[in-house]
């Protein structure tokens, strides 16, 4: 965005201007009562002149046990003007390990710093677009990162308070220094202690942890597929996501500084945190849904549909938490993977977050808050809008499988009936080759389908497949994945970008030095053309049949029932398309196969699927009511095989 200009022509414009400045140099109370109500901060501050500045915040902690409290560095980037008026201004924060890692946004920006030691470059857009704006931008260096003390916990004590305590800082009750080892105390005058914190992934997860505190002053949280439980992170109710644990996560973005002295505390992420997904109170510690409860924050929650990094769980349960607290919420549904929405709406996405911020932080009456609840993206490009998300109306509706005519290849409606269905685990298929052969009897796999819809159907929220199983072996995994059976083009989020393409021109949000770009480069939707799209999976050690925290050895020949939690989403299946479930073992490169490759029996009597369905019972069985006909056999396209390679929930 170019810098103010002046004008001198025309009356209506300067009125117009100098109405706007007014607003821009009052408080929300002070404009209102003077008849000068602001809808929107505006761009009057310099920001080639903002003041620069590093601090460093005491934690209270002392993780690496050096028998002195830990420091985090906090970056600040904030207008001059203000200050110079006395007039105190809002906080935008970004607490992120990343910051001299592994960069920031899609671009892998990282800080640079000038001979005196302040930030010259501050990663993504923040602070180019809001400090001309009248907001101070703080990047905090999570405890063990980059100029910060202490240890990386992933998720624990040390990383939530290396954001908490400099909140506690921006409100007057914590203690920082101009340096990292000096004793100058520096305290924040300069902020009325109102603060936003924003991030993606691990950022947006520290983000959620410190909203689960209660910590005063944080007035809002903007997390961006994010983790609200480092536990469904690594485990789905037993079974591993991934070949690594948190201790491997820490030495990724420590510095060699802490990873030299913090040894103790990566044995205590490796004691922690066991391959067998057993439940230990490392992860107790780490769960924040538990404490929706002390939310305080509104919380703007962002999250691709299509996430196998943080996958959707994370939100699903997050968001039921925070309704059934009465939290104040707004929700971003894409059909992307683990991608920011600066790089797929990026135009809506700045205005919305800037209208959030003017509302939450600013206190502006721009009527954010009467606008719909969700939006979410149908197709590539296409978004709609819901009054509340859920949408009102639905309802969990209980689907029940059947066997048909062919082994494998069964009915799914509201009925229950008997019969069994047979699989044998195998490592090597995943669940696209399942969706592919769908039609087609395969021993790997059971798969259950609607006939084609006569109305579109919407599944909007989390869903639970129940399977009653007998296997053959002492150890088993299971799948449940929902697939829409149709044609379709769909954002590619197999692809190695997740949804995206970056082009090469730019764009320019907010205003630019010489060492800190407001212009980044552009994207547009990756999409492909499939026969098949899967939306919701879950996944499950069967061994946790009984205690989703403790996983036994299972006796084969014996029936478990379990029940998986599926990825909450919100997907329409279109009229003329099918409604599918596949339960099945291994999903490759999505879990880790169990010791053994056991053959399950599924009790089809006892097995059933509840979906979240806009009208529920009555809309299913309206959609369903044509005559039940066989798919036509033959291999189906889809993404590729989806990969979850990058193990850090990446920025």
């Amino acid at each position: 965005m170019p810098k103010r200009t002046r004008f001198t022509i025309w009356r209506p414009f300067v009125v117009a201007a100098v109405a706007a400045l007014t607003a821009a140099f009052l408080s929300p109370v002070a404009a209102q009562a003077a008849g000068t109500a602001p809808r929107e901060s505006q761009p009057v501050y310099s920001y080639a002149h903002a003041i620069r500045e590093a601090v460093w915040v005491d934690t209270g902690l002392d993780s690496d046990g050096d028998g002195k409290t830990d420091r985090v560095a906090a970056d600040i980037v904030r207008p001059a003007e203000p200050a110079a008026q006395g007039r105190k201004v809002p906080v935008i924060m970004d607490a992120s390990p990343y910051y001299s890692c592994c960069g920031r946004g899609n671009e892998s920006q990282l800080k640079t710093y000038d001979a005196a030691g302040n930030v010259v470059q501050m990663p993504l857009f923040y602070d180019n677009f809001f400090v001309p704006r009248g907001y101070a931008v703080v990047g905090v260096d999570l405890a063990g990162t980059n100029r910060s003390d202490g240890c990386v916990d992933v998720g624990g004590r040390s990383d939530i308070q290396s954001a908490k305590a400099v909140v506690d800082w921006l409100n007057g009750r914590a203690k920082a220094y101009s340096s990292r080892t000096g004793t100058t105390a520096v305290k924040a005058g300069w902020t009325n202690g109102r603060t936003g914190m924003i991030g993606k992934s691990w950022d947006g997860t520290i983000a959620n942890g410190v909203a689960a505190t209660g910590v005063k002053g944080l007035r809002t949280i903007v997390p961006i597929s994010s983790i609200s439980s480092w536990y469904d992170y690594y485990f789905a109710q037993g079974a591993p996501l991934y070949d690594s644990g948190p201790d491997w996560l820490a030495g990724a973005v420590e510095s060699d500084a802490a990873y030299a002295r913090c040894g103790a505390v990566q044995q205590k992420l490796v004691d922690g945190a066991p391959r067998t997904g057993d439940w230990t109170g490392l992860w107790t510690e780490r769960d924040y849904v538990k404490d929706a409860s002390k939310v305080r924050a509104s919380v703007f929650l962002v999250h691709g549909m299509q996430d196998l990094n943080v996958r959707t769980k994370n939100f699903g349960q997050w968001w039921d938490a925070l309704a059934k607290n009465g939290v104040e919420r707004k929700i971003w549904l894409s059909q992307t993977g683990h991608v920011d929405p600066f790089d797929y709406r990026r135009g809506a996405w700045v205005d919305t977050l800037h209208r959030w911020f003017d509302h939450e932080l600013l206190g502006y009456d721009n009527g954010i808050d009467r606008e719909p609840m969700a939006d979410v993206e149908r197709h590539p490009d296409q978004w709609v809008t819901s009054a509340v998300w859920p949408p009102r109306g639905t309802e969990a509706t209980t689907l029940r499988p059947a066997g048909g005519t062919q082994a494998g290849v069964g009915t799914l409606g509201l009925s229950r009936k008997s019969g069994t269905e047979t699989f044998t685990d195998d490592p090597r298929q995943s669940e696209t080759d399942w969706a592919a052969q769908i039609a087609t009897p395969t021993s790997d796999k059971a798969g259950f389908l609607t006939a084609p819809l006569t109305h579109d159907l919407r599944l909007s929220g989390s869903s639970k497949v129940t399977v009653t199983a007998a296997p053959t072996t002492s150890t088993a995994h299971l799948t449940a994945v929902l697939v829409d059976l149709g044609p379709d083009t769909i954002r590619d989020y197999a692809d190695a970008a997740e949804g995206i393409t970056t082009l090469g021109d730019r764009t320019c949000w907010g205003e630019s030095t010489a060492g800190d770009s407001a212009c980044f480069l552009k994207t547009a939707a990756r999409t492909k053309a499939v026969d098949y799209t899967v939306f919701s999976r879950g996944w499950a050690d069967l061994g946790t049949y009984a205690d989703p925290g403790k996983g036994v050895p299972l006796t084969p020949g014996k029936k478990y029932t379990i029940t998986l939690d599926l990825a909450a989403t919100d997907h329409v299946v279109p009229k003329g398309h099918r409604l599918a479930l596949i339960v099945a073992g291994t999903d490759k490169d999505l879990i880790d196969p169990p010791s053994s490759t056991p053959t399950l029996t599924v009790d089809l009597s006892r097995t059933s699927a509840k979906v979240p369905l806009v009208g529920g019972a009555a809309a299913f069985a309206r959609a369903t009511a044509a005559r039940w006909t066989a798919p036509e056999a033959g291999a189906l396209t889809g993404v590729r095989v989806p990969r979850t390679v990058q193990r850090v929930p990446a920025s």
